[in-house]
């Protein structure tokens, strides 16, 4: 066996456990999922995914901006009570029953 090292570094907690719930659900521990990476990453020479930007971010402030933009547009619609929206929802139901 090669001689084998300590390799430490500092993660989310809160990530280190979903990861670690998954990785057990696959049958295997955390390190050997580390291993598996690293082992991956030298058949590729590189990163053994694709590592890119998203083509289309949004920015919080044009998040917020479309939010308010929606609210604005929906500002003047009737208010409807909880037996409107019941009746509306038994129709949709009715007619996809229907299809």
């Amino acid at each position: 066996m090669a001689e084998q090292v300590l390799i430490q570094f500092r993660a989310d907690k809160k990530l280190k456990q979903e990861v670690t719930e998954i990785y057990e659900s696959l049958g295997m521990d955390l390190p050997t999922a580390l291993r598996m990476f690293m082992n991956k990453s030298k058949m590729v020479k590189g990163v053994p995914f694709d590592v890119r930007l998203p083509e289309n971010t949004v920015t919080k402030a044009e998040a917020i901006k479309a939010f308010e933009d929606l609210r604005a547009q929906t500002a003047d619609l009737p208010e409807m009570t909880l037996e409107e929206i019941n009746t509306e929802i038994s129709a949709a139901r009715a007619e996809r029953k229907k299809r």
